[in-house]
C-alpha cells in the first residue's frame, strides 16, 4: 500500500499540497493534461522553482480569464460533474466543496443551497481540488496521513471583509483534527487545504511506518515568514499488506417508509463519504417486514452521516459503533482494451494478488460499443494478465 504523509511545517494551501506532489515525482505534463479534462474556462498551469528560506520547491500556479465572481454549490457540481475526469474523482471532488459548503452556511447561518463561494469558487480552486485527487490517484495513493495542522492567530482580509485567523471556515472544517497553535499572524491553511485535508487525511499525527520512497516540496505564495513550504513524505506500508483501522458503523432499522427510498439514501450515503452502505431484510416488531440500514464510514465522517439519516428516513435513532477493518493494499492500473482504457483494482498480501476491473468503467464501455458488459471485464482481465 502507498501512504502519503503531508508535512505541514508552516500550513497548507491547495497549490502548496500540488507542488509537493508533482515535486515528489508526479510529471508536471501528466497532471496538466488530466486537468485539461476539466473543460473549465480557459486556464493555465505553470511549474516554477523558488526557493522558500533555504529550501529549494516546486511552485504550481493557476492563471485564468475566469470572470466569474461567485459561484453556488450547484453550479460547482454542474461544472465538475460535466467534465471528462474519472467518475471517482468527480465524487470526491464534490464532496470537498460539500464540507466547505455546509462549513459557509453553519457560520453564516443559512441554508446550504444559498451559499454562494467567492474566492473558493473561483476557477483556481477547482483545478486546486481536483488537481490534487487526481494527483493522488496517478501516484497510487491509497492512505494518506497528515500531521497536526499548525493554525496562527491574526486577522484576514476576504471578499466578506476582515475575519479572524485562522478563518471561521478552516476551524470548522478541521474540527476533528488535531491542531497546534503558531506564533504567526498569517493564514497558515487555507479553506482549501482544510477541505482536501478533512476528506483525505485517516489521522493526523505522527509518520506512519513505512519504506520511504519519495520526498517533494510545495511552496506557498507568500515569503514570510520562513520557511512557507508543504512537505509530503511518499512510501510502501511495511508488513503483511494488511492494514488495520477503526471505522464507525452506522445503522438504524425502518419498516414504515416507502421502499423506493431505499436506494435513494443508500446512493446517497455512499456519494457522501459512506465507505459502504447497504441494506438487510428482517422481520421486525407485530412481524412487519422491514430492513437494517447500514453505512460504514471514518470516524470524521459519522456526524455528517448521521444527520443525513435523520434527514433522508423515518428512522427517529441511529445506532453506532466502532469496528476495526483490515485492509488490504490496493492501487489503481489502467489497461488498454479493444473497448478503450479500463482501470483495474489491485489488491496485493504477502502471498499474492488479485485485480477486479472497475464496473463505472466497464460499463460506460460496454454502453458506448453496444456489446455486453462481461465482455468488457473479460477483456479488461486479459490485458492486465498480460
Amino acid at each position: 500500500m502507498k501512504i502519503a504523509y503531508f508535512d505541514l511545517i508552516s500550513g497548507a494551501s491547495g497549490d502548496m499540497i500540488l507542488g509537493a506532489l508533482v515535486d515528489a515525482g508526479l510529471p508536471f505534463a501528466e497532471l496538466r493534461d488530466a486537468l485539461n479534462l476539466l473543460g473549465l474556462p480557459d486556464f493555465e498551469l505553470t511549474e516554477t522553482r523558488v526557493m522558500r528560506g533555504a529550501f529549494s520547491a516546486t511552485k504550481i500556479d493557476v492563471h485564468t480569464t475566469d470572470t466569474v465572481h461567485a459561484r453556488g454549490l450547484a453550479e460547482i457540481g454542474a461544472l465538475i460533474a460535466a467534465s471528462q475526469v474519472p467518475a471517482e474523482i468527480r465524487a470526491r471532488a464534490l464532496r470537498v466543496f460539500q464540507r466547505m459548503a455546509e462549513a459557509e452556511a453553519g457560520i453564516h447561518g443559512v441554508p446550504v443551497e444559498t451559499i454562494h463561494f467567492h474566492e473558493l469558487g473561483a476557477v483556481d480552486t477547482i483545478v486546486d481540488v481536483t488537481g490534487a485527487l487526481l494527483a493522488l490517484q496517478r501516484l497510487g495513493i491509497s492512505r494518506v496521513v497528515a500531521s497536526p495542522v499548525p493554525l496562527g492567530r491574526g486577522v484576514g482580509r476576504g471578499s466578506h471583509g476582515l475575519f479572524p485567523l485562522p478563518a471561521p471556515a478552516t476551524v470548522s472544517l478541521l474540527r476533528r483534527a488535531k491542531i497546534r497553535g503558531v506564533d504567526h499572524a498569517v493564514e497558515t491553511v487555507t479553506p482549501t487545504a482544510a477541505a482536501l485535508l478533512a476528506e483525505l487525511a485517516e489521522d493526523f499525527g505522527p509518520i506512519p511506518a513505512m519504506q520511504l520512497t519519495a520526498v517533494g516540496y510545495g511552496a506557498g505564495t507568500r515569503t514570510t515568514p520562513e520557511p512557507n513550504i508543504l512537505r509530503v513524505l511518499l512510501g510502501e506500508a511495511e508488513g503483511d499488506g494488511l492494514t488495520l483501522e477503526t471505522l464507525v458503523m452506522l445503522e438504524t432499522n425502518i419498516d414504515d417508509m416507502s421502499p423506493e427510498a431505499h436506494g435513494y439514501v443508500v446512493e446517497r450515503l455512499l456519494a457522501a463519504g459512506a465507505l459502504d452502505a447497504y441494506l438487510t431484510p428482517v422481520l421486525m416488531k407485530k412481524t412487519r417486514p422491514g430492513v437494517v440500514l447500514s453505512a460504514l464510514c471514518r470516524p470524521a465522517d459519522a456526524a455528517r452521516l448521521r444527520g443525513l439519516i435523520f434527514a433522508e428516513t423515518t428512522t427517529l435513532g441511529v445506532r453506532a459503533c466502532e469496528v476495526t477493518r483490515h485492509c488490504l493494499a490496493r492501487d489503481m492500473r489502467t489497461v488498454n482494451t479493444p473497448f478503450g482504457e479500463i482501470r483495474v483494482k489491485v489488491a496485493r498480501w504477502e502471498d499474492g494478488e488479485k485485480a477486479a476491473p472497475e464496473y463505472e468503467d466497464c460499463r460506460r464501455a460496454a454502453a458506448a460499443h453496444g456489446v455486453p458488459l462481461w465482455h468488457v471485464y473479460q477483456a479488461a482481465m486479459q490485458a492486465y494478465l498480460r
